[in-house]
């Protein structure tokens, strides 16, 4: 596994980690803003997985379907389907994530099998038996009489981290492994971005959700781990977990960090860079921000951080 991306993300990996231990100080954090936390992530995970493999409710439609019980006039039966499959598999890896909890294949199975249940019940479940394209992507999968095997030896390095990568790279690496090895016929995208989160959040971080509007940006960093570059991966998947864990954060009686969108920003704050420089820093992530829908989100403080450590290392 190639690891150059490191020095260019060591500071982000620092903030992640602070952050984490920050939530993790907190806890138990109050059950009613918990609760409400974890219902709206729900629907954005589900939401935006789904989107990211084509179904086309939107985040307002899933919503209904999932907390209303509504059919939504005009979306097809398997759409429904997925989006209440996934919050069955949801409410799965939830009854899983705890301090002690280690990697199976028989729960990603399990996953997968939430995943497709009711839409393609002979392969909800069960591993591929024959060789699969993906159009779009860089590489053919492996031959389905090695998947098993390689599965097996997936979770055993996750487990065993012989590379003592931190939990975000030992994530990010299963993530594009999984992906590679594409062990069913459907649903492997779905499972994964399951999957992925059960290592991060046995670990006491927050969910990564990887979101519908970076869908080129997550496929393109998907083939680039193909050729060796993990680079454009773990970014990706370092500002999908740096969202979330802002959110927890900001639920906090104690929150103060006021993250607003780069342009109000610059309006609003006598700041030395512009829009475009501090649009830049966060896509790079060499800021603490994050994104909703197309738009980044920071704060003062962040970009004072980001000052100090620059003067720092002149």
């Amino acid at each position: 596994m190639d690891n150059t991306y490191r020095p260019k993300l060591d500071t982000t990996f620092k903030r992640l980690e602070e952050k984490k231990n920050l939530l993790t100080k907190a806890r138990p954090l109050p059950s009613i803003a918990l609760g409400k936390i974890k219902e709206a992530l729900a629907v954005e995970w589900i939401y935006n997985s789904n989107s990211i493999e084509g179904n086309t409710l939107t985040l307002r439609e899933t919503q209904m379907v999932l907390q209303e019980g509504i059919t939504v006039k005009g979306k097809s039966l398997r759409e429904h389907f997925e989006a209440k499959n996934h919050e069955l598999a949801l409410n799965y890896l939830y009854k899983l994530v705890n301090p002690n909890y280690e990697l199976s294949a028989k729960d990603i199975m399990k996953l997968h099998e939430f995943v497709l249940r009711s839409i393609e019940e002979d392969f909800a479940g069960r591993f591929r038996t024959a060789g699969v394209r993906i159009t779009g992507a860089n590489f053919v999968p492996p031959n389905a009489r090695k998947v098993s095997d390689l599965v097996d030896e997936l979770v055993k390095f996750i487990k065993e981290n012989p590379l003592g990568l931190n939990t975000l790279e030992l994530a990010t690496f299963f993530h594009h492994k999984f992906v590679w090895i594409h062990p069913f016929f459907d649903g492997n995208g779905r499972t994964v971005r399951l999957a992925m989160n059960l290592i991060l959040m046995k670990e006491g971080f927050t969910p990564a959700i990887i979101l519908s509007t970076d869908r080129k940006k997550y496929y393109s960093a998907l083939n680039s781990a193909n050729k060796g570059n993990y680079e454009k991966l773990m970014l990706l998947m370092a500002q999908a977990l740096e969202r979330t864990l802002n959110i927890y954060l900001n639920a906090l009686p104690e929150a103060n960090d006021d993250y607003q969108e780069i342009a109000n920003l610059v309006e609003e704050e006598n700041l030395p860079y512009s829009q475009d420089y501090i649009s830049l820093l966060a896509r790079q992530g060499k800021i603490d921000a994050y994104k909703e829908g197309r738009n980044w989100l920071t704060s003062k403080k962040a970009i004072e951080d980001y000052i100090q450590n620059r003067k720092r290392k002149r």
